[in-house]
């Protein structure tokens, strides 16, 4: 089989794209900026079911500076850059997002060309797609672009918007036979395998918490962490997948007042702290003055974005699971991991 590097193993969609391709049988290689971190990717590993992988490697590398990608990517046939700056509060300069997200994604992809690597499969998001557009019904696909003076634009939207910008114009212009595609996920939700997980599964296990009497008029579309995975590994051999981008959401857009109505109609007693009421967006936005976590939710107040992943599915046969399983699987690994109060 194959030999694929993985950047940023220990992150949520990192880990899980590594237990599939060890799963299918390929040489695996993941970099990590510390090298204490690979015992934590090794303990995700073995909450995920993948005991002791003999065929897995560890690098160290940092999206901030050039040392170690050009060992890590040596001999690889593929790369899956998942690895990108994540914020839950919005940074004082948005650079701290941008500069990194940007500068990461093309130290990858001059690797990758210069090591002769087959195709780079680059993890962007929906938020290169969807943002700084007028409110409207019709759905978001791949053909279009973040409007980035949009006053919904935050910097981690915009950090992922330039830097999926820089890594086409870098594969159009001295890309050479590098193929590249690219994901483009919703809101990512699934099994949490350690202390390491993303904004999403921080607002089930704010709910679980209950951490706010009520919630935010906020929306977005979900998909599983393992979907999310599994359209990677397509993406990377799939030929119809060279050049193009793929959305990745399951079904329909929620509010998180929605998400609450899933966890509590599934988990019964143990969604007992989960609110049911939605403040008013005043309210939001008073509170954000001094709660700098909502800072960030301030410009999604109402705003509904409804996307299609109609292009993976038709495209690469992708069939993700349910918005409901997604958000069942993140709360029953929280509460199992002990993540939240009991």
């Amino acid at each position: 089989m194959s030999i694929v590097l993985v950047t940023g193993g220990s992150g949520f969609i990192g880990i899980h794209v590594i237990l599939q391709l060890l799963a299918a049988g390929h040489a695996v290689r993941t970099t990590v900026r510390r090298p204490d971190r690979q015992a934590d990717v090794l303990a995700m590993l073995r909450e995920g079911g993948a005991a002791s992988p003999e065929s897995l490697s560890f690098f160290t590398a940092d999206l901030t500076a050039d040392e170690g990608w050009r060992e890590a990517v040596a001999g690889c046939d593929y790369v899956l850059h998942v690895a990108s700056p994540l914020s839950t509060s919005v940074p004082a300069d948005e650079n701290e997002m941008i500069i990194p997200a940007r500068d990461g994604t093309l130290r990858v992809l001059r690797a990758a060309r210069d090591a002769g690597v087959r195709r780079v499969v680059v993890t962007s998001s929906l938020g290169a797609i969807g943002y700084g557009h007028p409110p409207r019904e019709k759905p978001f696909d791949e053909t279009e672009w973040t409007n980035l003076g949009g006053a919904d634009v935050q910097p981690y939207i915009k950090s992922k918007t330039l830097a999926e910008r820089a890594a086409w114009d870098f594969i159009a212009r001295e890309g050479g036979g590098l193929e590249m595609s690219v994901i483009n996920p919703a809101g990512v939700f699934g099994p949490v395998l350690g202390p390491d997980f993303s904004g999403s599964i921080e607002i089930i296990k704010s709910l679980l918490d209950g951490a706010m009497p009520a919630v935010p008029r906020v929306y977005f579309g979900v998909v599983d962490v393992r979907d999310v995975a599994d359209l990677h590994l397509r993406a990377m051999t799939a030929p119809e997948a060279k050049g193009e981008r793929f959305i990745a959401v399951s079904g329909e857009t929620l509010s998180i007042l929605d998400i609450g109505k899933v966890l509590r109609r599934e988990l019964g007693p143990q969604a007992r702290r989960v609110p049911r009421l939605q403040a008013p967006d005043w309210l939001v936005r008073l509170a954000a003055r001094r709660i700098p976590l909502l800072q960030a939710v301030l410009p999604m107040l109402g705003r509904v974005r409804r996307s299609t992943s109609a292009k993976a599915r038709s495209v690469l046969g992708w069939q993700p699971r349910s918005n409901d399983e997604a958000i069942l699987a993140t709360a029953e690994s929280l509460i199992r991991l002990g993540l939240v109060k009991s």
